[in-house]
């Protein structure tokens, strides 16, 4: 089960209203969550009833730039634009580095300065350690791993659409 529920902390795209929740536990350098990230997209242009929330989970161990990729979004979020950085990580995936963070901001057009300094922010590395632990309290131990209302969805991603369906 997802602990904890989706609050109003979470970054929620879709039908706000939606009928189905689906929350993601996510790394921006993991290749997998890369290829879902395009499943989401599809899914949520198909289906107007998905409420979509997108949680950190970087695996940094294995993965160099999850952990900053995470607070590039973060910071961006403090500029009102979470799910337009969220979209620009996984579409530069291969291309993560130190110095394209600063060029991501600069293409949406953030502040660059208040973005730099956000990435710095201790309450944000918290905000992304509090996702990493909630999903470890959900039973995540890799990504991309997705629930479908509160219940951990099993099936292989590529799948996601046609379960949300029935």
């Amino acid at each position: 089960m997802l602990t904890p529920p989706i609050t109003s902390r979470d970054h929620v795209t879709g039908n706000q209203q939606g009928s189905t929740e689906i929350v993601e536990y996510g790394d921006f350098q993991c290749p997998y969550c890369g290829e879902a990230f395009g499943v989401v997209r599809d899914m949520l242009q198909a289906l107007s009833n998905i409420k979509f929330v997108f949680r950190h989970f970087p695996l940094a161990e294995s993965h160099e730039y999850a952990m900053d990729a995470a607070l590039a979004a973060e910071a961006a979020a403090r500029q009102q634009q979470f799910w337009q950085m969220h979209d620009a990580l996984y579409l530069h995936q291969q291309e993560l580095s130190d110095a394209l963070f600063p060029e991501l901001a600069k293409q949406l057009q953030l502040n660059l300065e208040q973005f730099k300094e956000d990435m710095q922010d201790n309450l944000l590395v918290s905000k992304v350690e509090a996702d990493f632990e909630s999903g470890i309290r959900s039973g995540v131990n890799g990504t991309p791993t997705f629930f479908i209302n509160g219940k951990r969805f099993n099936g292989d991603y590529r799948n996601l659409l046609s379960a949300v369906r029935h």
